[in-house]
């Protein structure tokens, strides 16, 4: 017996390190995506994976535990540990996966291949798509490392066709936001080819600073604090990545709301201000990815800001045809032109959500 499943990336429109502090994101599952067969066993219980990419074998044994496993077989392992960890058992066997997901662009390659894995690893267990998000946030928190919020997971496991998500990480309720595209909206992925480094310790130091502002705030989470609660900190690091999150949440909402009145410029100013707001107050753009975001406003888009954890990646683009076609045309050699590597621009759209195959 074999089982297929498949889950995809993501890009995130607007709500960039808000999903920790419990606020607000929109998010759009991608049509690119992992898909991982798996052949289970009757073996002790050890999985064998392989990647289409030749990267090489990883061995998952029955005990495996955080730092046995490391490089992309970790996701996989630490996948398999969450289960077990919650109770579950899981079949050994053989399992293959492969990806069309850039890996390093901030597309979320490594929820796309959480969400395959557990898909198939699970068919028989009875896992709504919330839970199956809490044990890859699990598993990529506490066995791989990187302290992320759910903004990935959930992502990948309820994207829709041209359909956006707007999701609230209080409640953890997903509400779909039609996003067709047409002449008047195109989204555009440009990727920098320079690797967003968000399990460096960076994206560690603002998850902390944000929390530190509510506790000087004396609130939980930044989402029970006051849009203009920054206001009341000191001047500091604190205050300015409070202010950042409390004025994203704010843009996610307007952002959502633009969106389903089609005011696709009104979207497009303020995914430019989120730009502003993460490159001067929660400091996570580089010169490179400034450099795209702006260049890509000039040459006619409605909005470009950077996506993902920060540090390099990619940043998201919506356009017009007209200025899209110019985007993909011209871009890449004004970037080089500033001595950059070229980017690559990829027309991308909504797409559907993670699916046993």
């Amino acid at each position: 017996m074999r089982i297929q499943s498949y889950a995809p990336g993501r890009v995130n429109l607007i709500g960039e390190h808000t999903d920790y502090n419990l606020g607000f994101a929109l998010p759009i599952a991608l049509d690119l995506g992992t898909t991982a067969d798996f052949a289970p066993d009757t073996g002790a219980g050890t999985i064998v994976a392989e990647s289409g990419d030749e990267s090489g074998v990883a061995t998952i044994g029955p005990t495996t535990a955080p730092g046995d496993v490391t490089g992309w077989g970790a996701y996989i392992a630490g996948c398999v540990w969450a289960l077990r960890t919650a109770g579950h058992e899981v079949a050994g066997g053989r399992l293959h996966v492969e990806s069309t997901v850039p890996v390093g662009a901030g597309l979320s390659s490594s929820a796309a291949l959480e969400c395959a894995v557990l898909l198939a690893i699970t068919a028989d267990l009875d896992l709504s798509r919330h839970e199956l998000a809490r044990l890859a946030q699990h598993a990529e928190n506490d066995y791989v490392g990187a302290p992320t919020g759910l903004l990935d997971q959930l992502s990948s496991l309820f994207g829709q066709q041209d359909t956006a998500l707007l999701i609230d990480f209080r409640s953890l309720e997903v509400e779909p936001v039609p996003m067709p595209v047409d002449d008047s909206a195109q989204l555009l992925v440009i990727d920098s080819h320079a690797p967003h480094r968000h399990a460096a310790g960076e994206y560690a130091a603002r998850r902390t600073s944000c929390e530190a502002a509510a506790a000087e705030l004396g609130v939980a989470s930044l989402r029970e604090a006051a849009d203009d609660a920054w206001k009341g900190l000191p001047e500091g690091l604190n205050r300015v990545r409070a202010r950042h999150i409390l004025t994203e949440n704010a843009r996610v909402l307007a952002a959502a709301s633009a969106l389903r009145a089609a005011d696709f410029a009104a979207v497009g100013e303020l995914m430019n201000a989120s730009h502003d707001s993460m490159r001067d107050d929660f400091e996570i753009t580089t010169p490179h990815i400034d450099l795209i975001a702006v260049t890509a406003q000039q040459f006619g888009a409605h909005g470009a800001r950077m996506t993902g954890g920060g540090f390099g990646g990619s940043v998201i683009a919506l356009a017009p045809a007209d200025a899209a076609e110019r985007i993909c045309a011209d871009l890449p050699a004004a970037i080089t032109a500033a001595g950059h590597p070229a980017p690559t621009v990829r027309r991308v759209r909504p797409g559907r959500g993670a699916h046993l195959i």
